[in-house]
């Protein structure tokens, strides 16, 4: 619970450097520095606002990309940055990596209520490593560390777990409230409660399916793991190929009894003939797939089932399309649940995944959710069940 985390709201800040891990690990559009999703530059500006109000000096830090220790010139923090400074209305200063020997200087020249931001972090091999010496030069820049960065306080790097054993550290606001509404998912007593699940691998939704059950009534299945799942039963899957993991996991699914009766699974689907946007397709019962093709989409039947148990859900959960949304053939299931989820008016509603959030944008309805997770794997290993090492380093001071 967030009760046992250190809080900001009552530290006394003027003067003093904050170190704020943020998670500003946006996308890019194809082949440019252009911005495609700044959600998270969005969600992290309460933090920072309260750090500026309370006269606070921040330094801003967050990776970007997987550069793995190497200086790579497109993954620069620089058009973060930029953003940034539009998205509060005055400039952030860019002082170099915490390993410069400008960056302790830059920092010092700062006045209270201003705001400065590292270089990508993981350009140092020290960040993934954890690395204690890297962790005590991020350290030598503040007074005061808060961890802001839920989306990746799974992993044991040197700016999630390694500063918050050396700095007197806190939670920041976005981290508080992403714990809030995760915790809600898995406790509260909201029912009928509806788990929405699609994205590419049954695998990798195993752990949070069973993590769920307890909790739900329901767990409709869309997405690349409807291939899967429609293999363990003996139906055609036409041109897919699926791993033995892949298959394993869906048998793990469809027989435990304990959850086995709460998933929801399509009935027809739209099957692409080729992998490509402009392929003909067809929309077929589960037992008709074609031998040759792509499942691409939940059919007409399965998205009528869908929308009628999610308007009478009081908690939804959903993370992950129906389908291959960003291509517009394919895109008619995830647009018209995504359009039922905005018109439930009484439950509580979180979403979360990176293609979850891009459908969001995509459809306009960000606005009807209680909560968008920024969390990514953050929030799926937490639905698991799993304790995030990042929370656990702020609850152990």
């Amino acid at each position: 619970m967030t009760e046992a985390l250190p809080r900001i709201e009552e530290l006394v800040l003027r003067g003093k450097t904050v170190l704020l891990r943020a998670d500003l690990n946006v996308t890019f559009r194809p082949g440019t520095t252009d911005i495609a999703d700044d959600s998270r530059i969005h969600a992290s500006v309460g933090t920072v606002e309260l750090l500026q109000g309370k006269g606070a000096k921040v330094v801003l830090c967050s990776h970007l990309g997987r550069p793995r220790g190497n200086v790579v010139p497109e993954m620069r923090i620089e058009p973060v940055r930029v953003r940034m400074s539009e998205v509060l209305g005055r400039d952030v200063r860019h002082v170099g990596g915490p390993e410069s020997a400008s960056a302790l200087g830059a920092v010092a020249e700062l006045s209270d209520g201003e705001v400065a931001m590292l270089e990508n972090l993981r350009f140092n091999p020290g960040e993934e490593a954890n690395d204690v010496e890297f962790a005590k030069g991020l350290a030598s820049l503040a007074d005061v560390y808060v961890n802001d960065a839920f989306g990746a306080s799974h992993r044991s790097h040197a700016s999630i777990v390694g500063v918050a054993t050396i700095l007197p550290a806190y939670a920041g606001l976005l981290m508080r409230a992403e714990i809030e509404a995760l915790n809600r998912v898995l406790v509260s007593d909201e029912r009928p409660a509806v788990a929405v699940l699609g994205g590419a691998k049954v695998a990798d939704k195993l752990g949070v399916v069973k993590n769920l059950a307890p909790n739900v009534d329901a767990v409709l299945i869309g997405g690349g793991m409807v291939a899967a799942m429609l293999a363990v039963q003996g139906y055609g899957v036409g041109s897919t190929e699926l791993s033995e993991v892949e298959l394993m996991a869906g048998r793990t699914l469809i027989e435990d009894e304990d959850f086995a009766s709460k998933i929801r699974l399509p009935k027809d689907v739209v099957v692409a003939q080729e992998f490509d946007e402009d392929s003909d397709f067809v929309e077929v019962e589960v037992d008709a797939i074609p031998n040759s093709g792509y499942v691409l989409d939940i059919g007409t039947k399965t998205t009528a089932d869908y929308v009628d148990i999610i308007a009478k859900a009081k908690k939804l959960i959903w993370n992950g399309p129906m389908g291959l949304f960003e291509w517009p053939s394919y895109s008619k299931g995830t647009a018209r649940l995504a359009e039922a989820i905005a018109a439930n008016d009484v439950a509580f509603k979180l979403a979360g995944g990176g293609s979850t959030v891009e459908a969001i944008n995509r459809f306009g309805i960000a606005e009807k959710l209680t909560h968008i997770s920024t969390g990514g794997g953050a929030s799926l290993e937490f639905l698991e069940g799993k304790t995030l090492p990042g929370i656990a380093a702020l609850r152990s001071i």
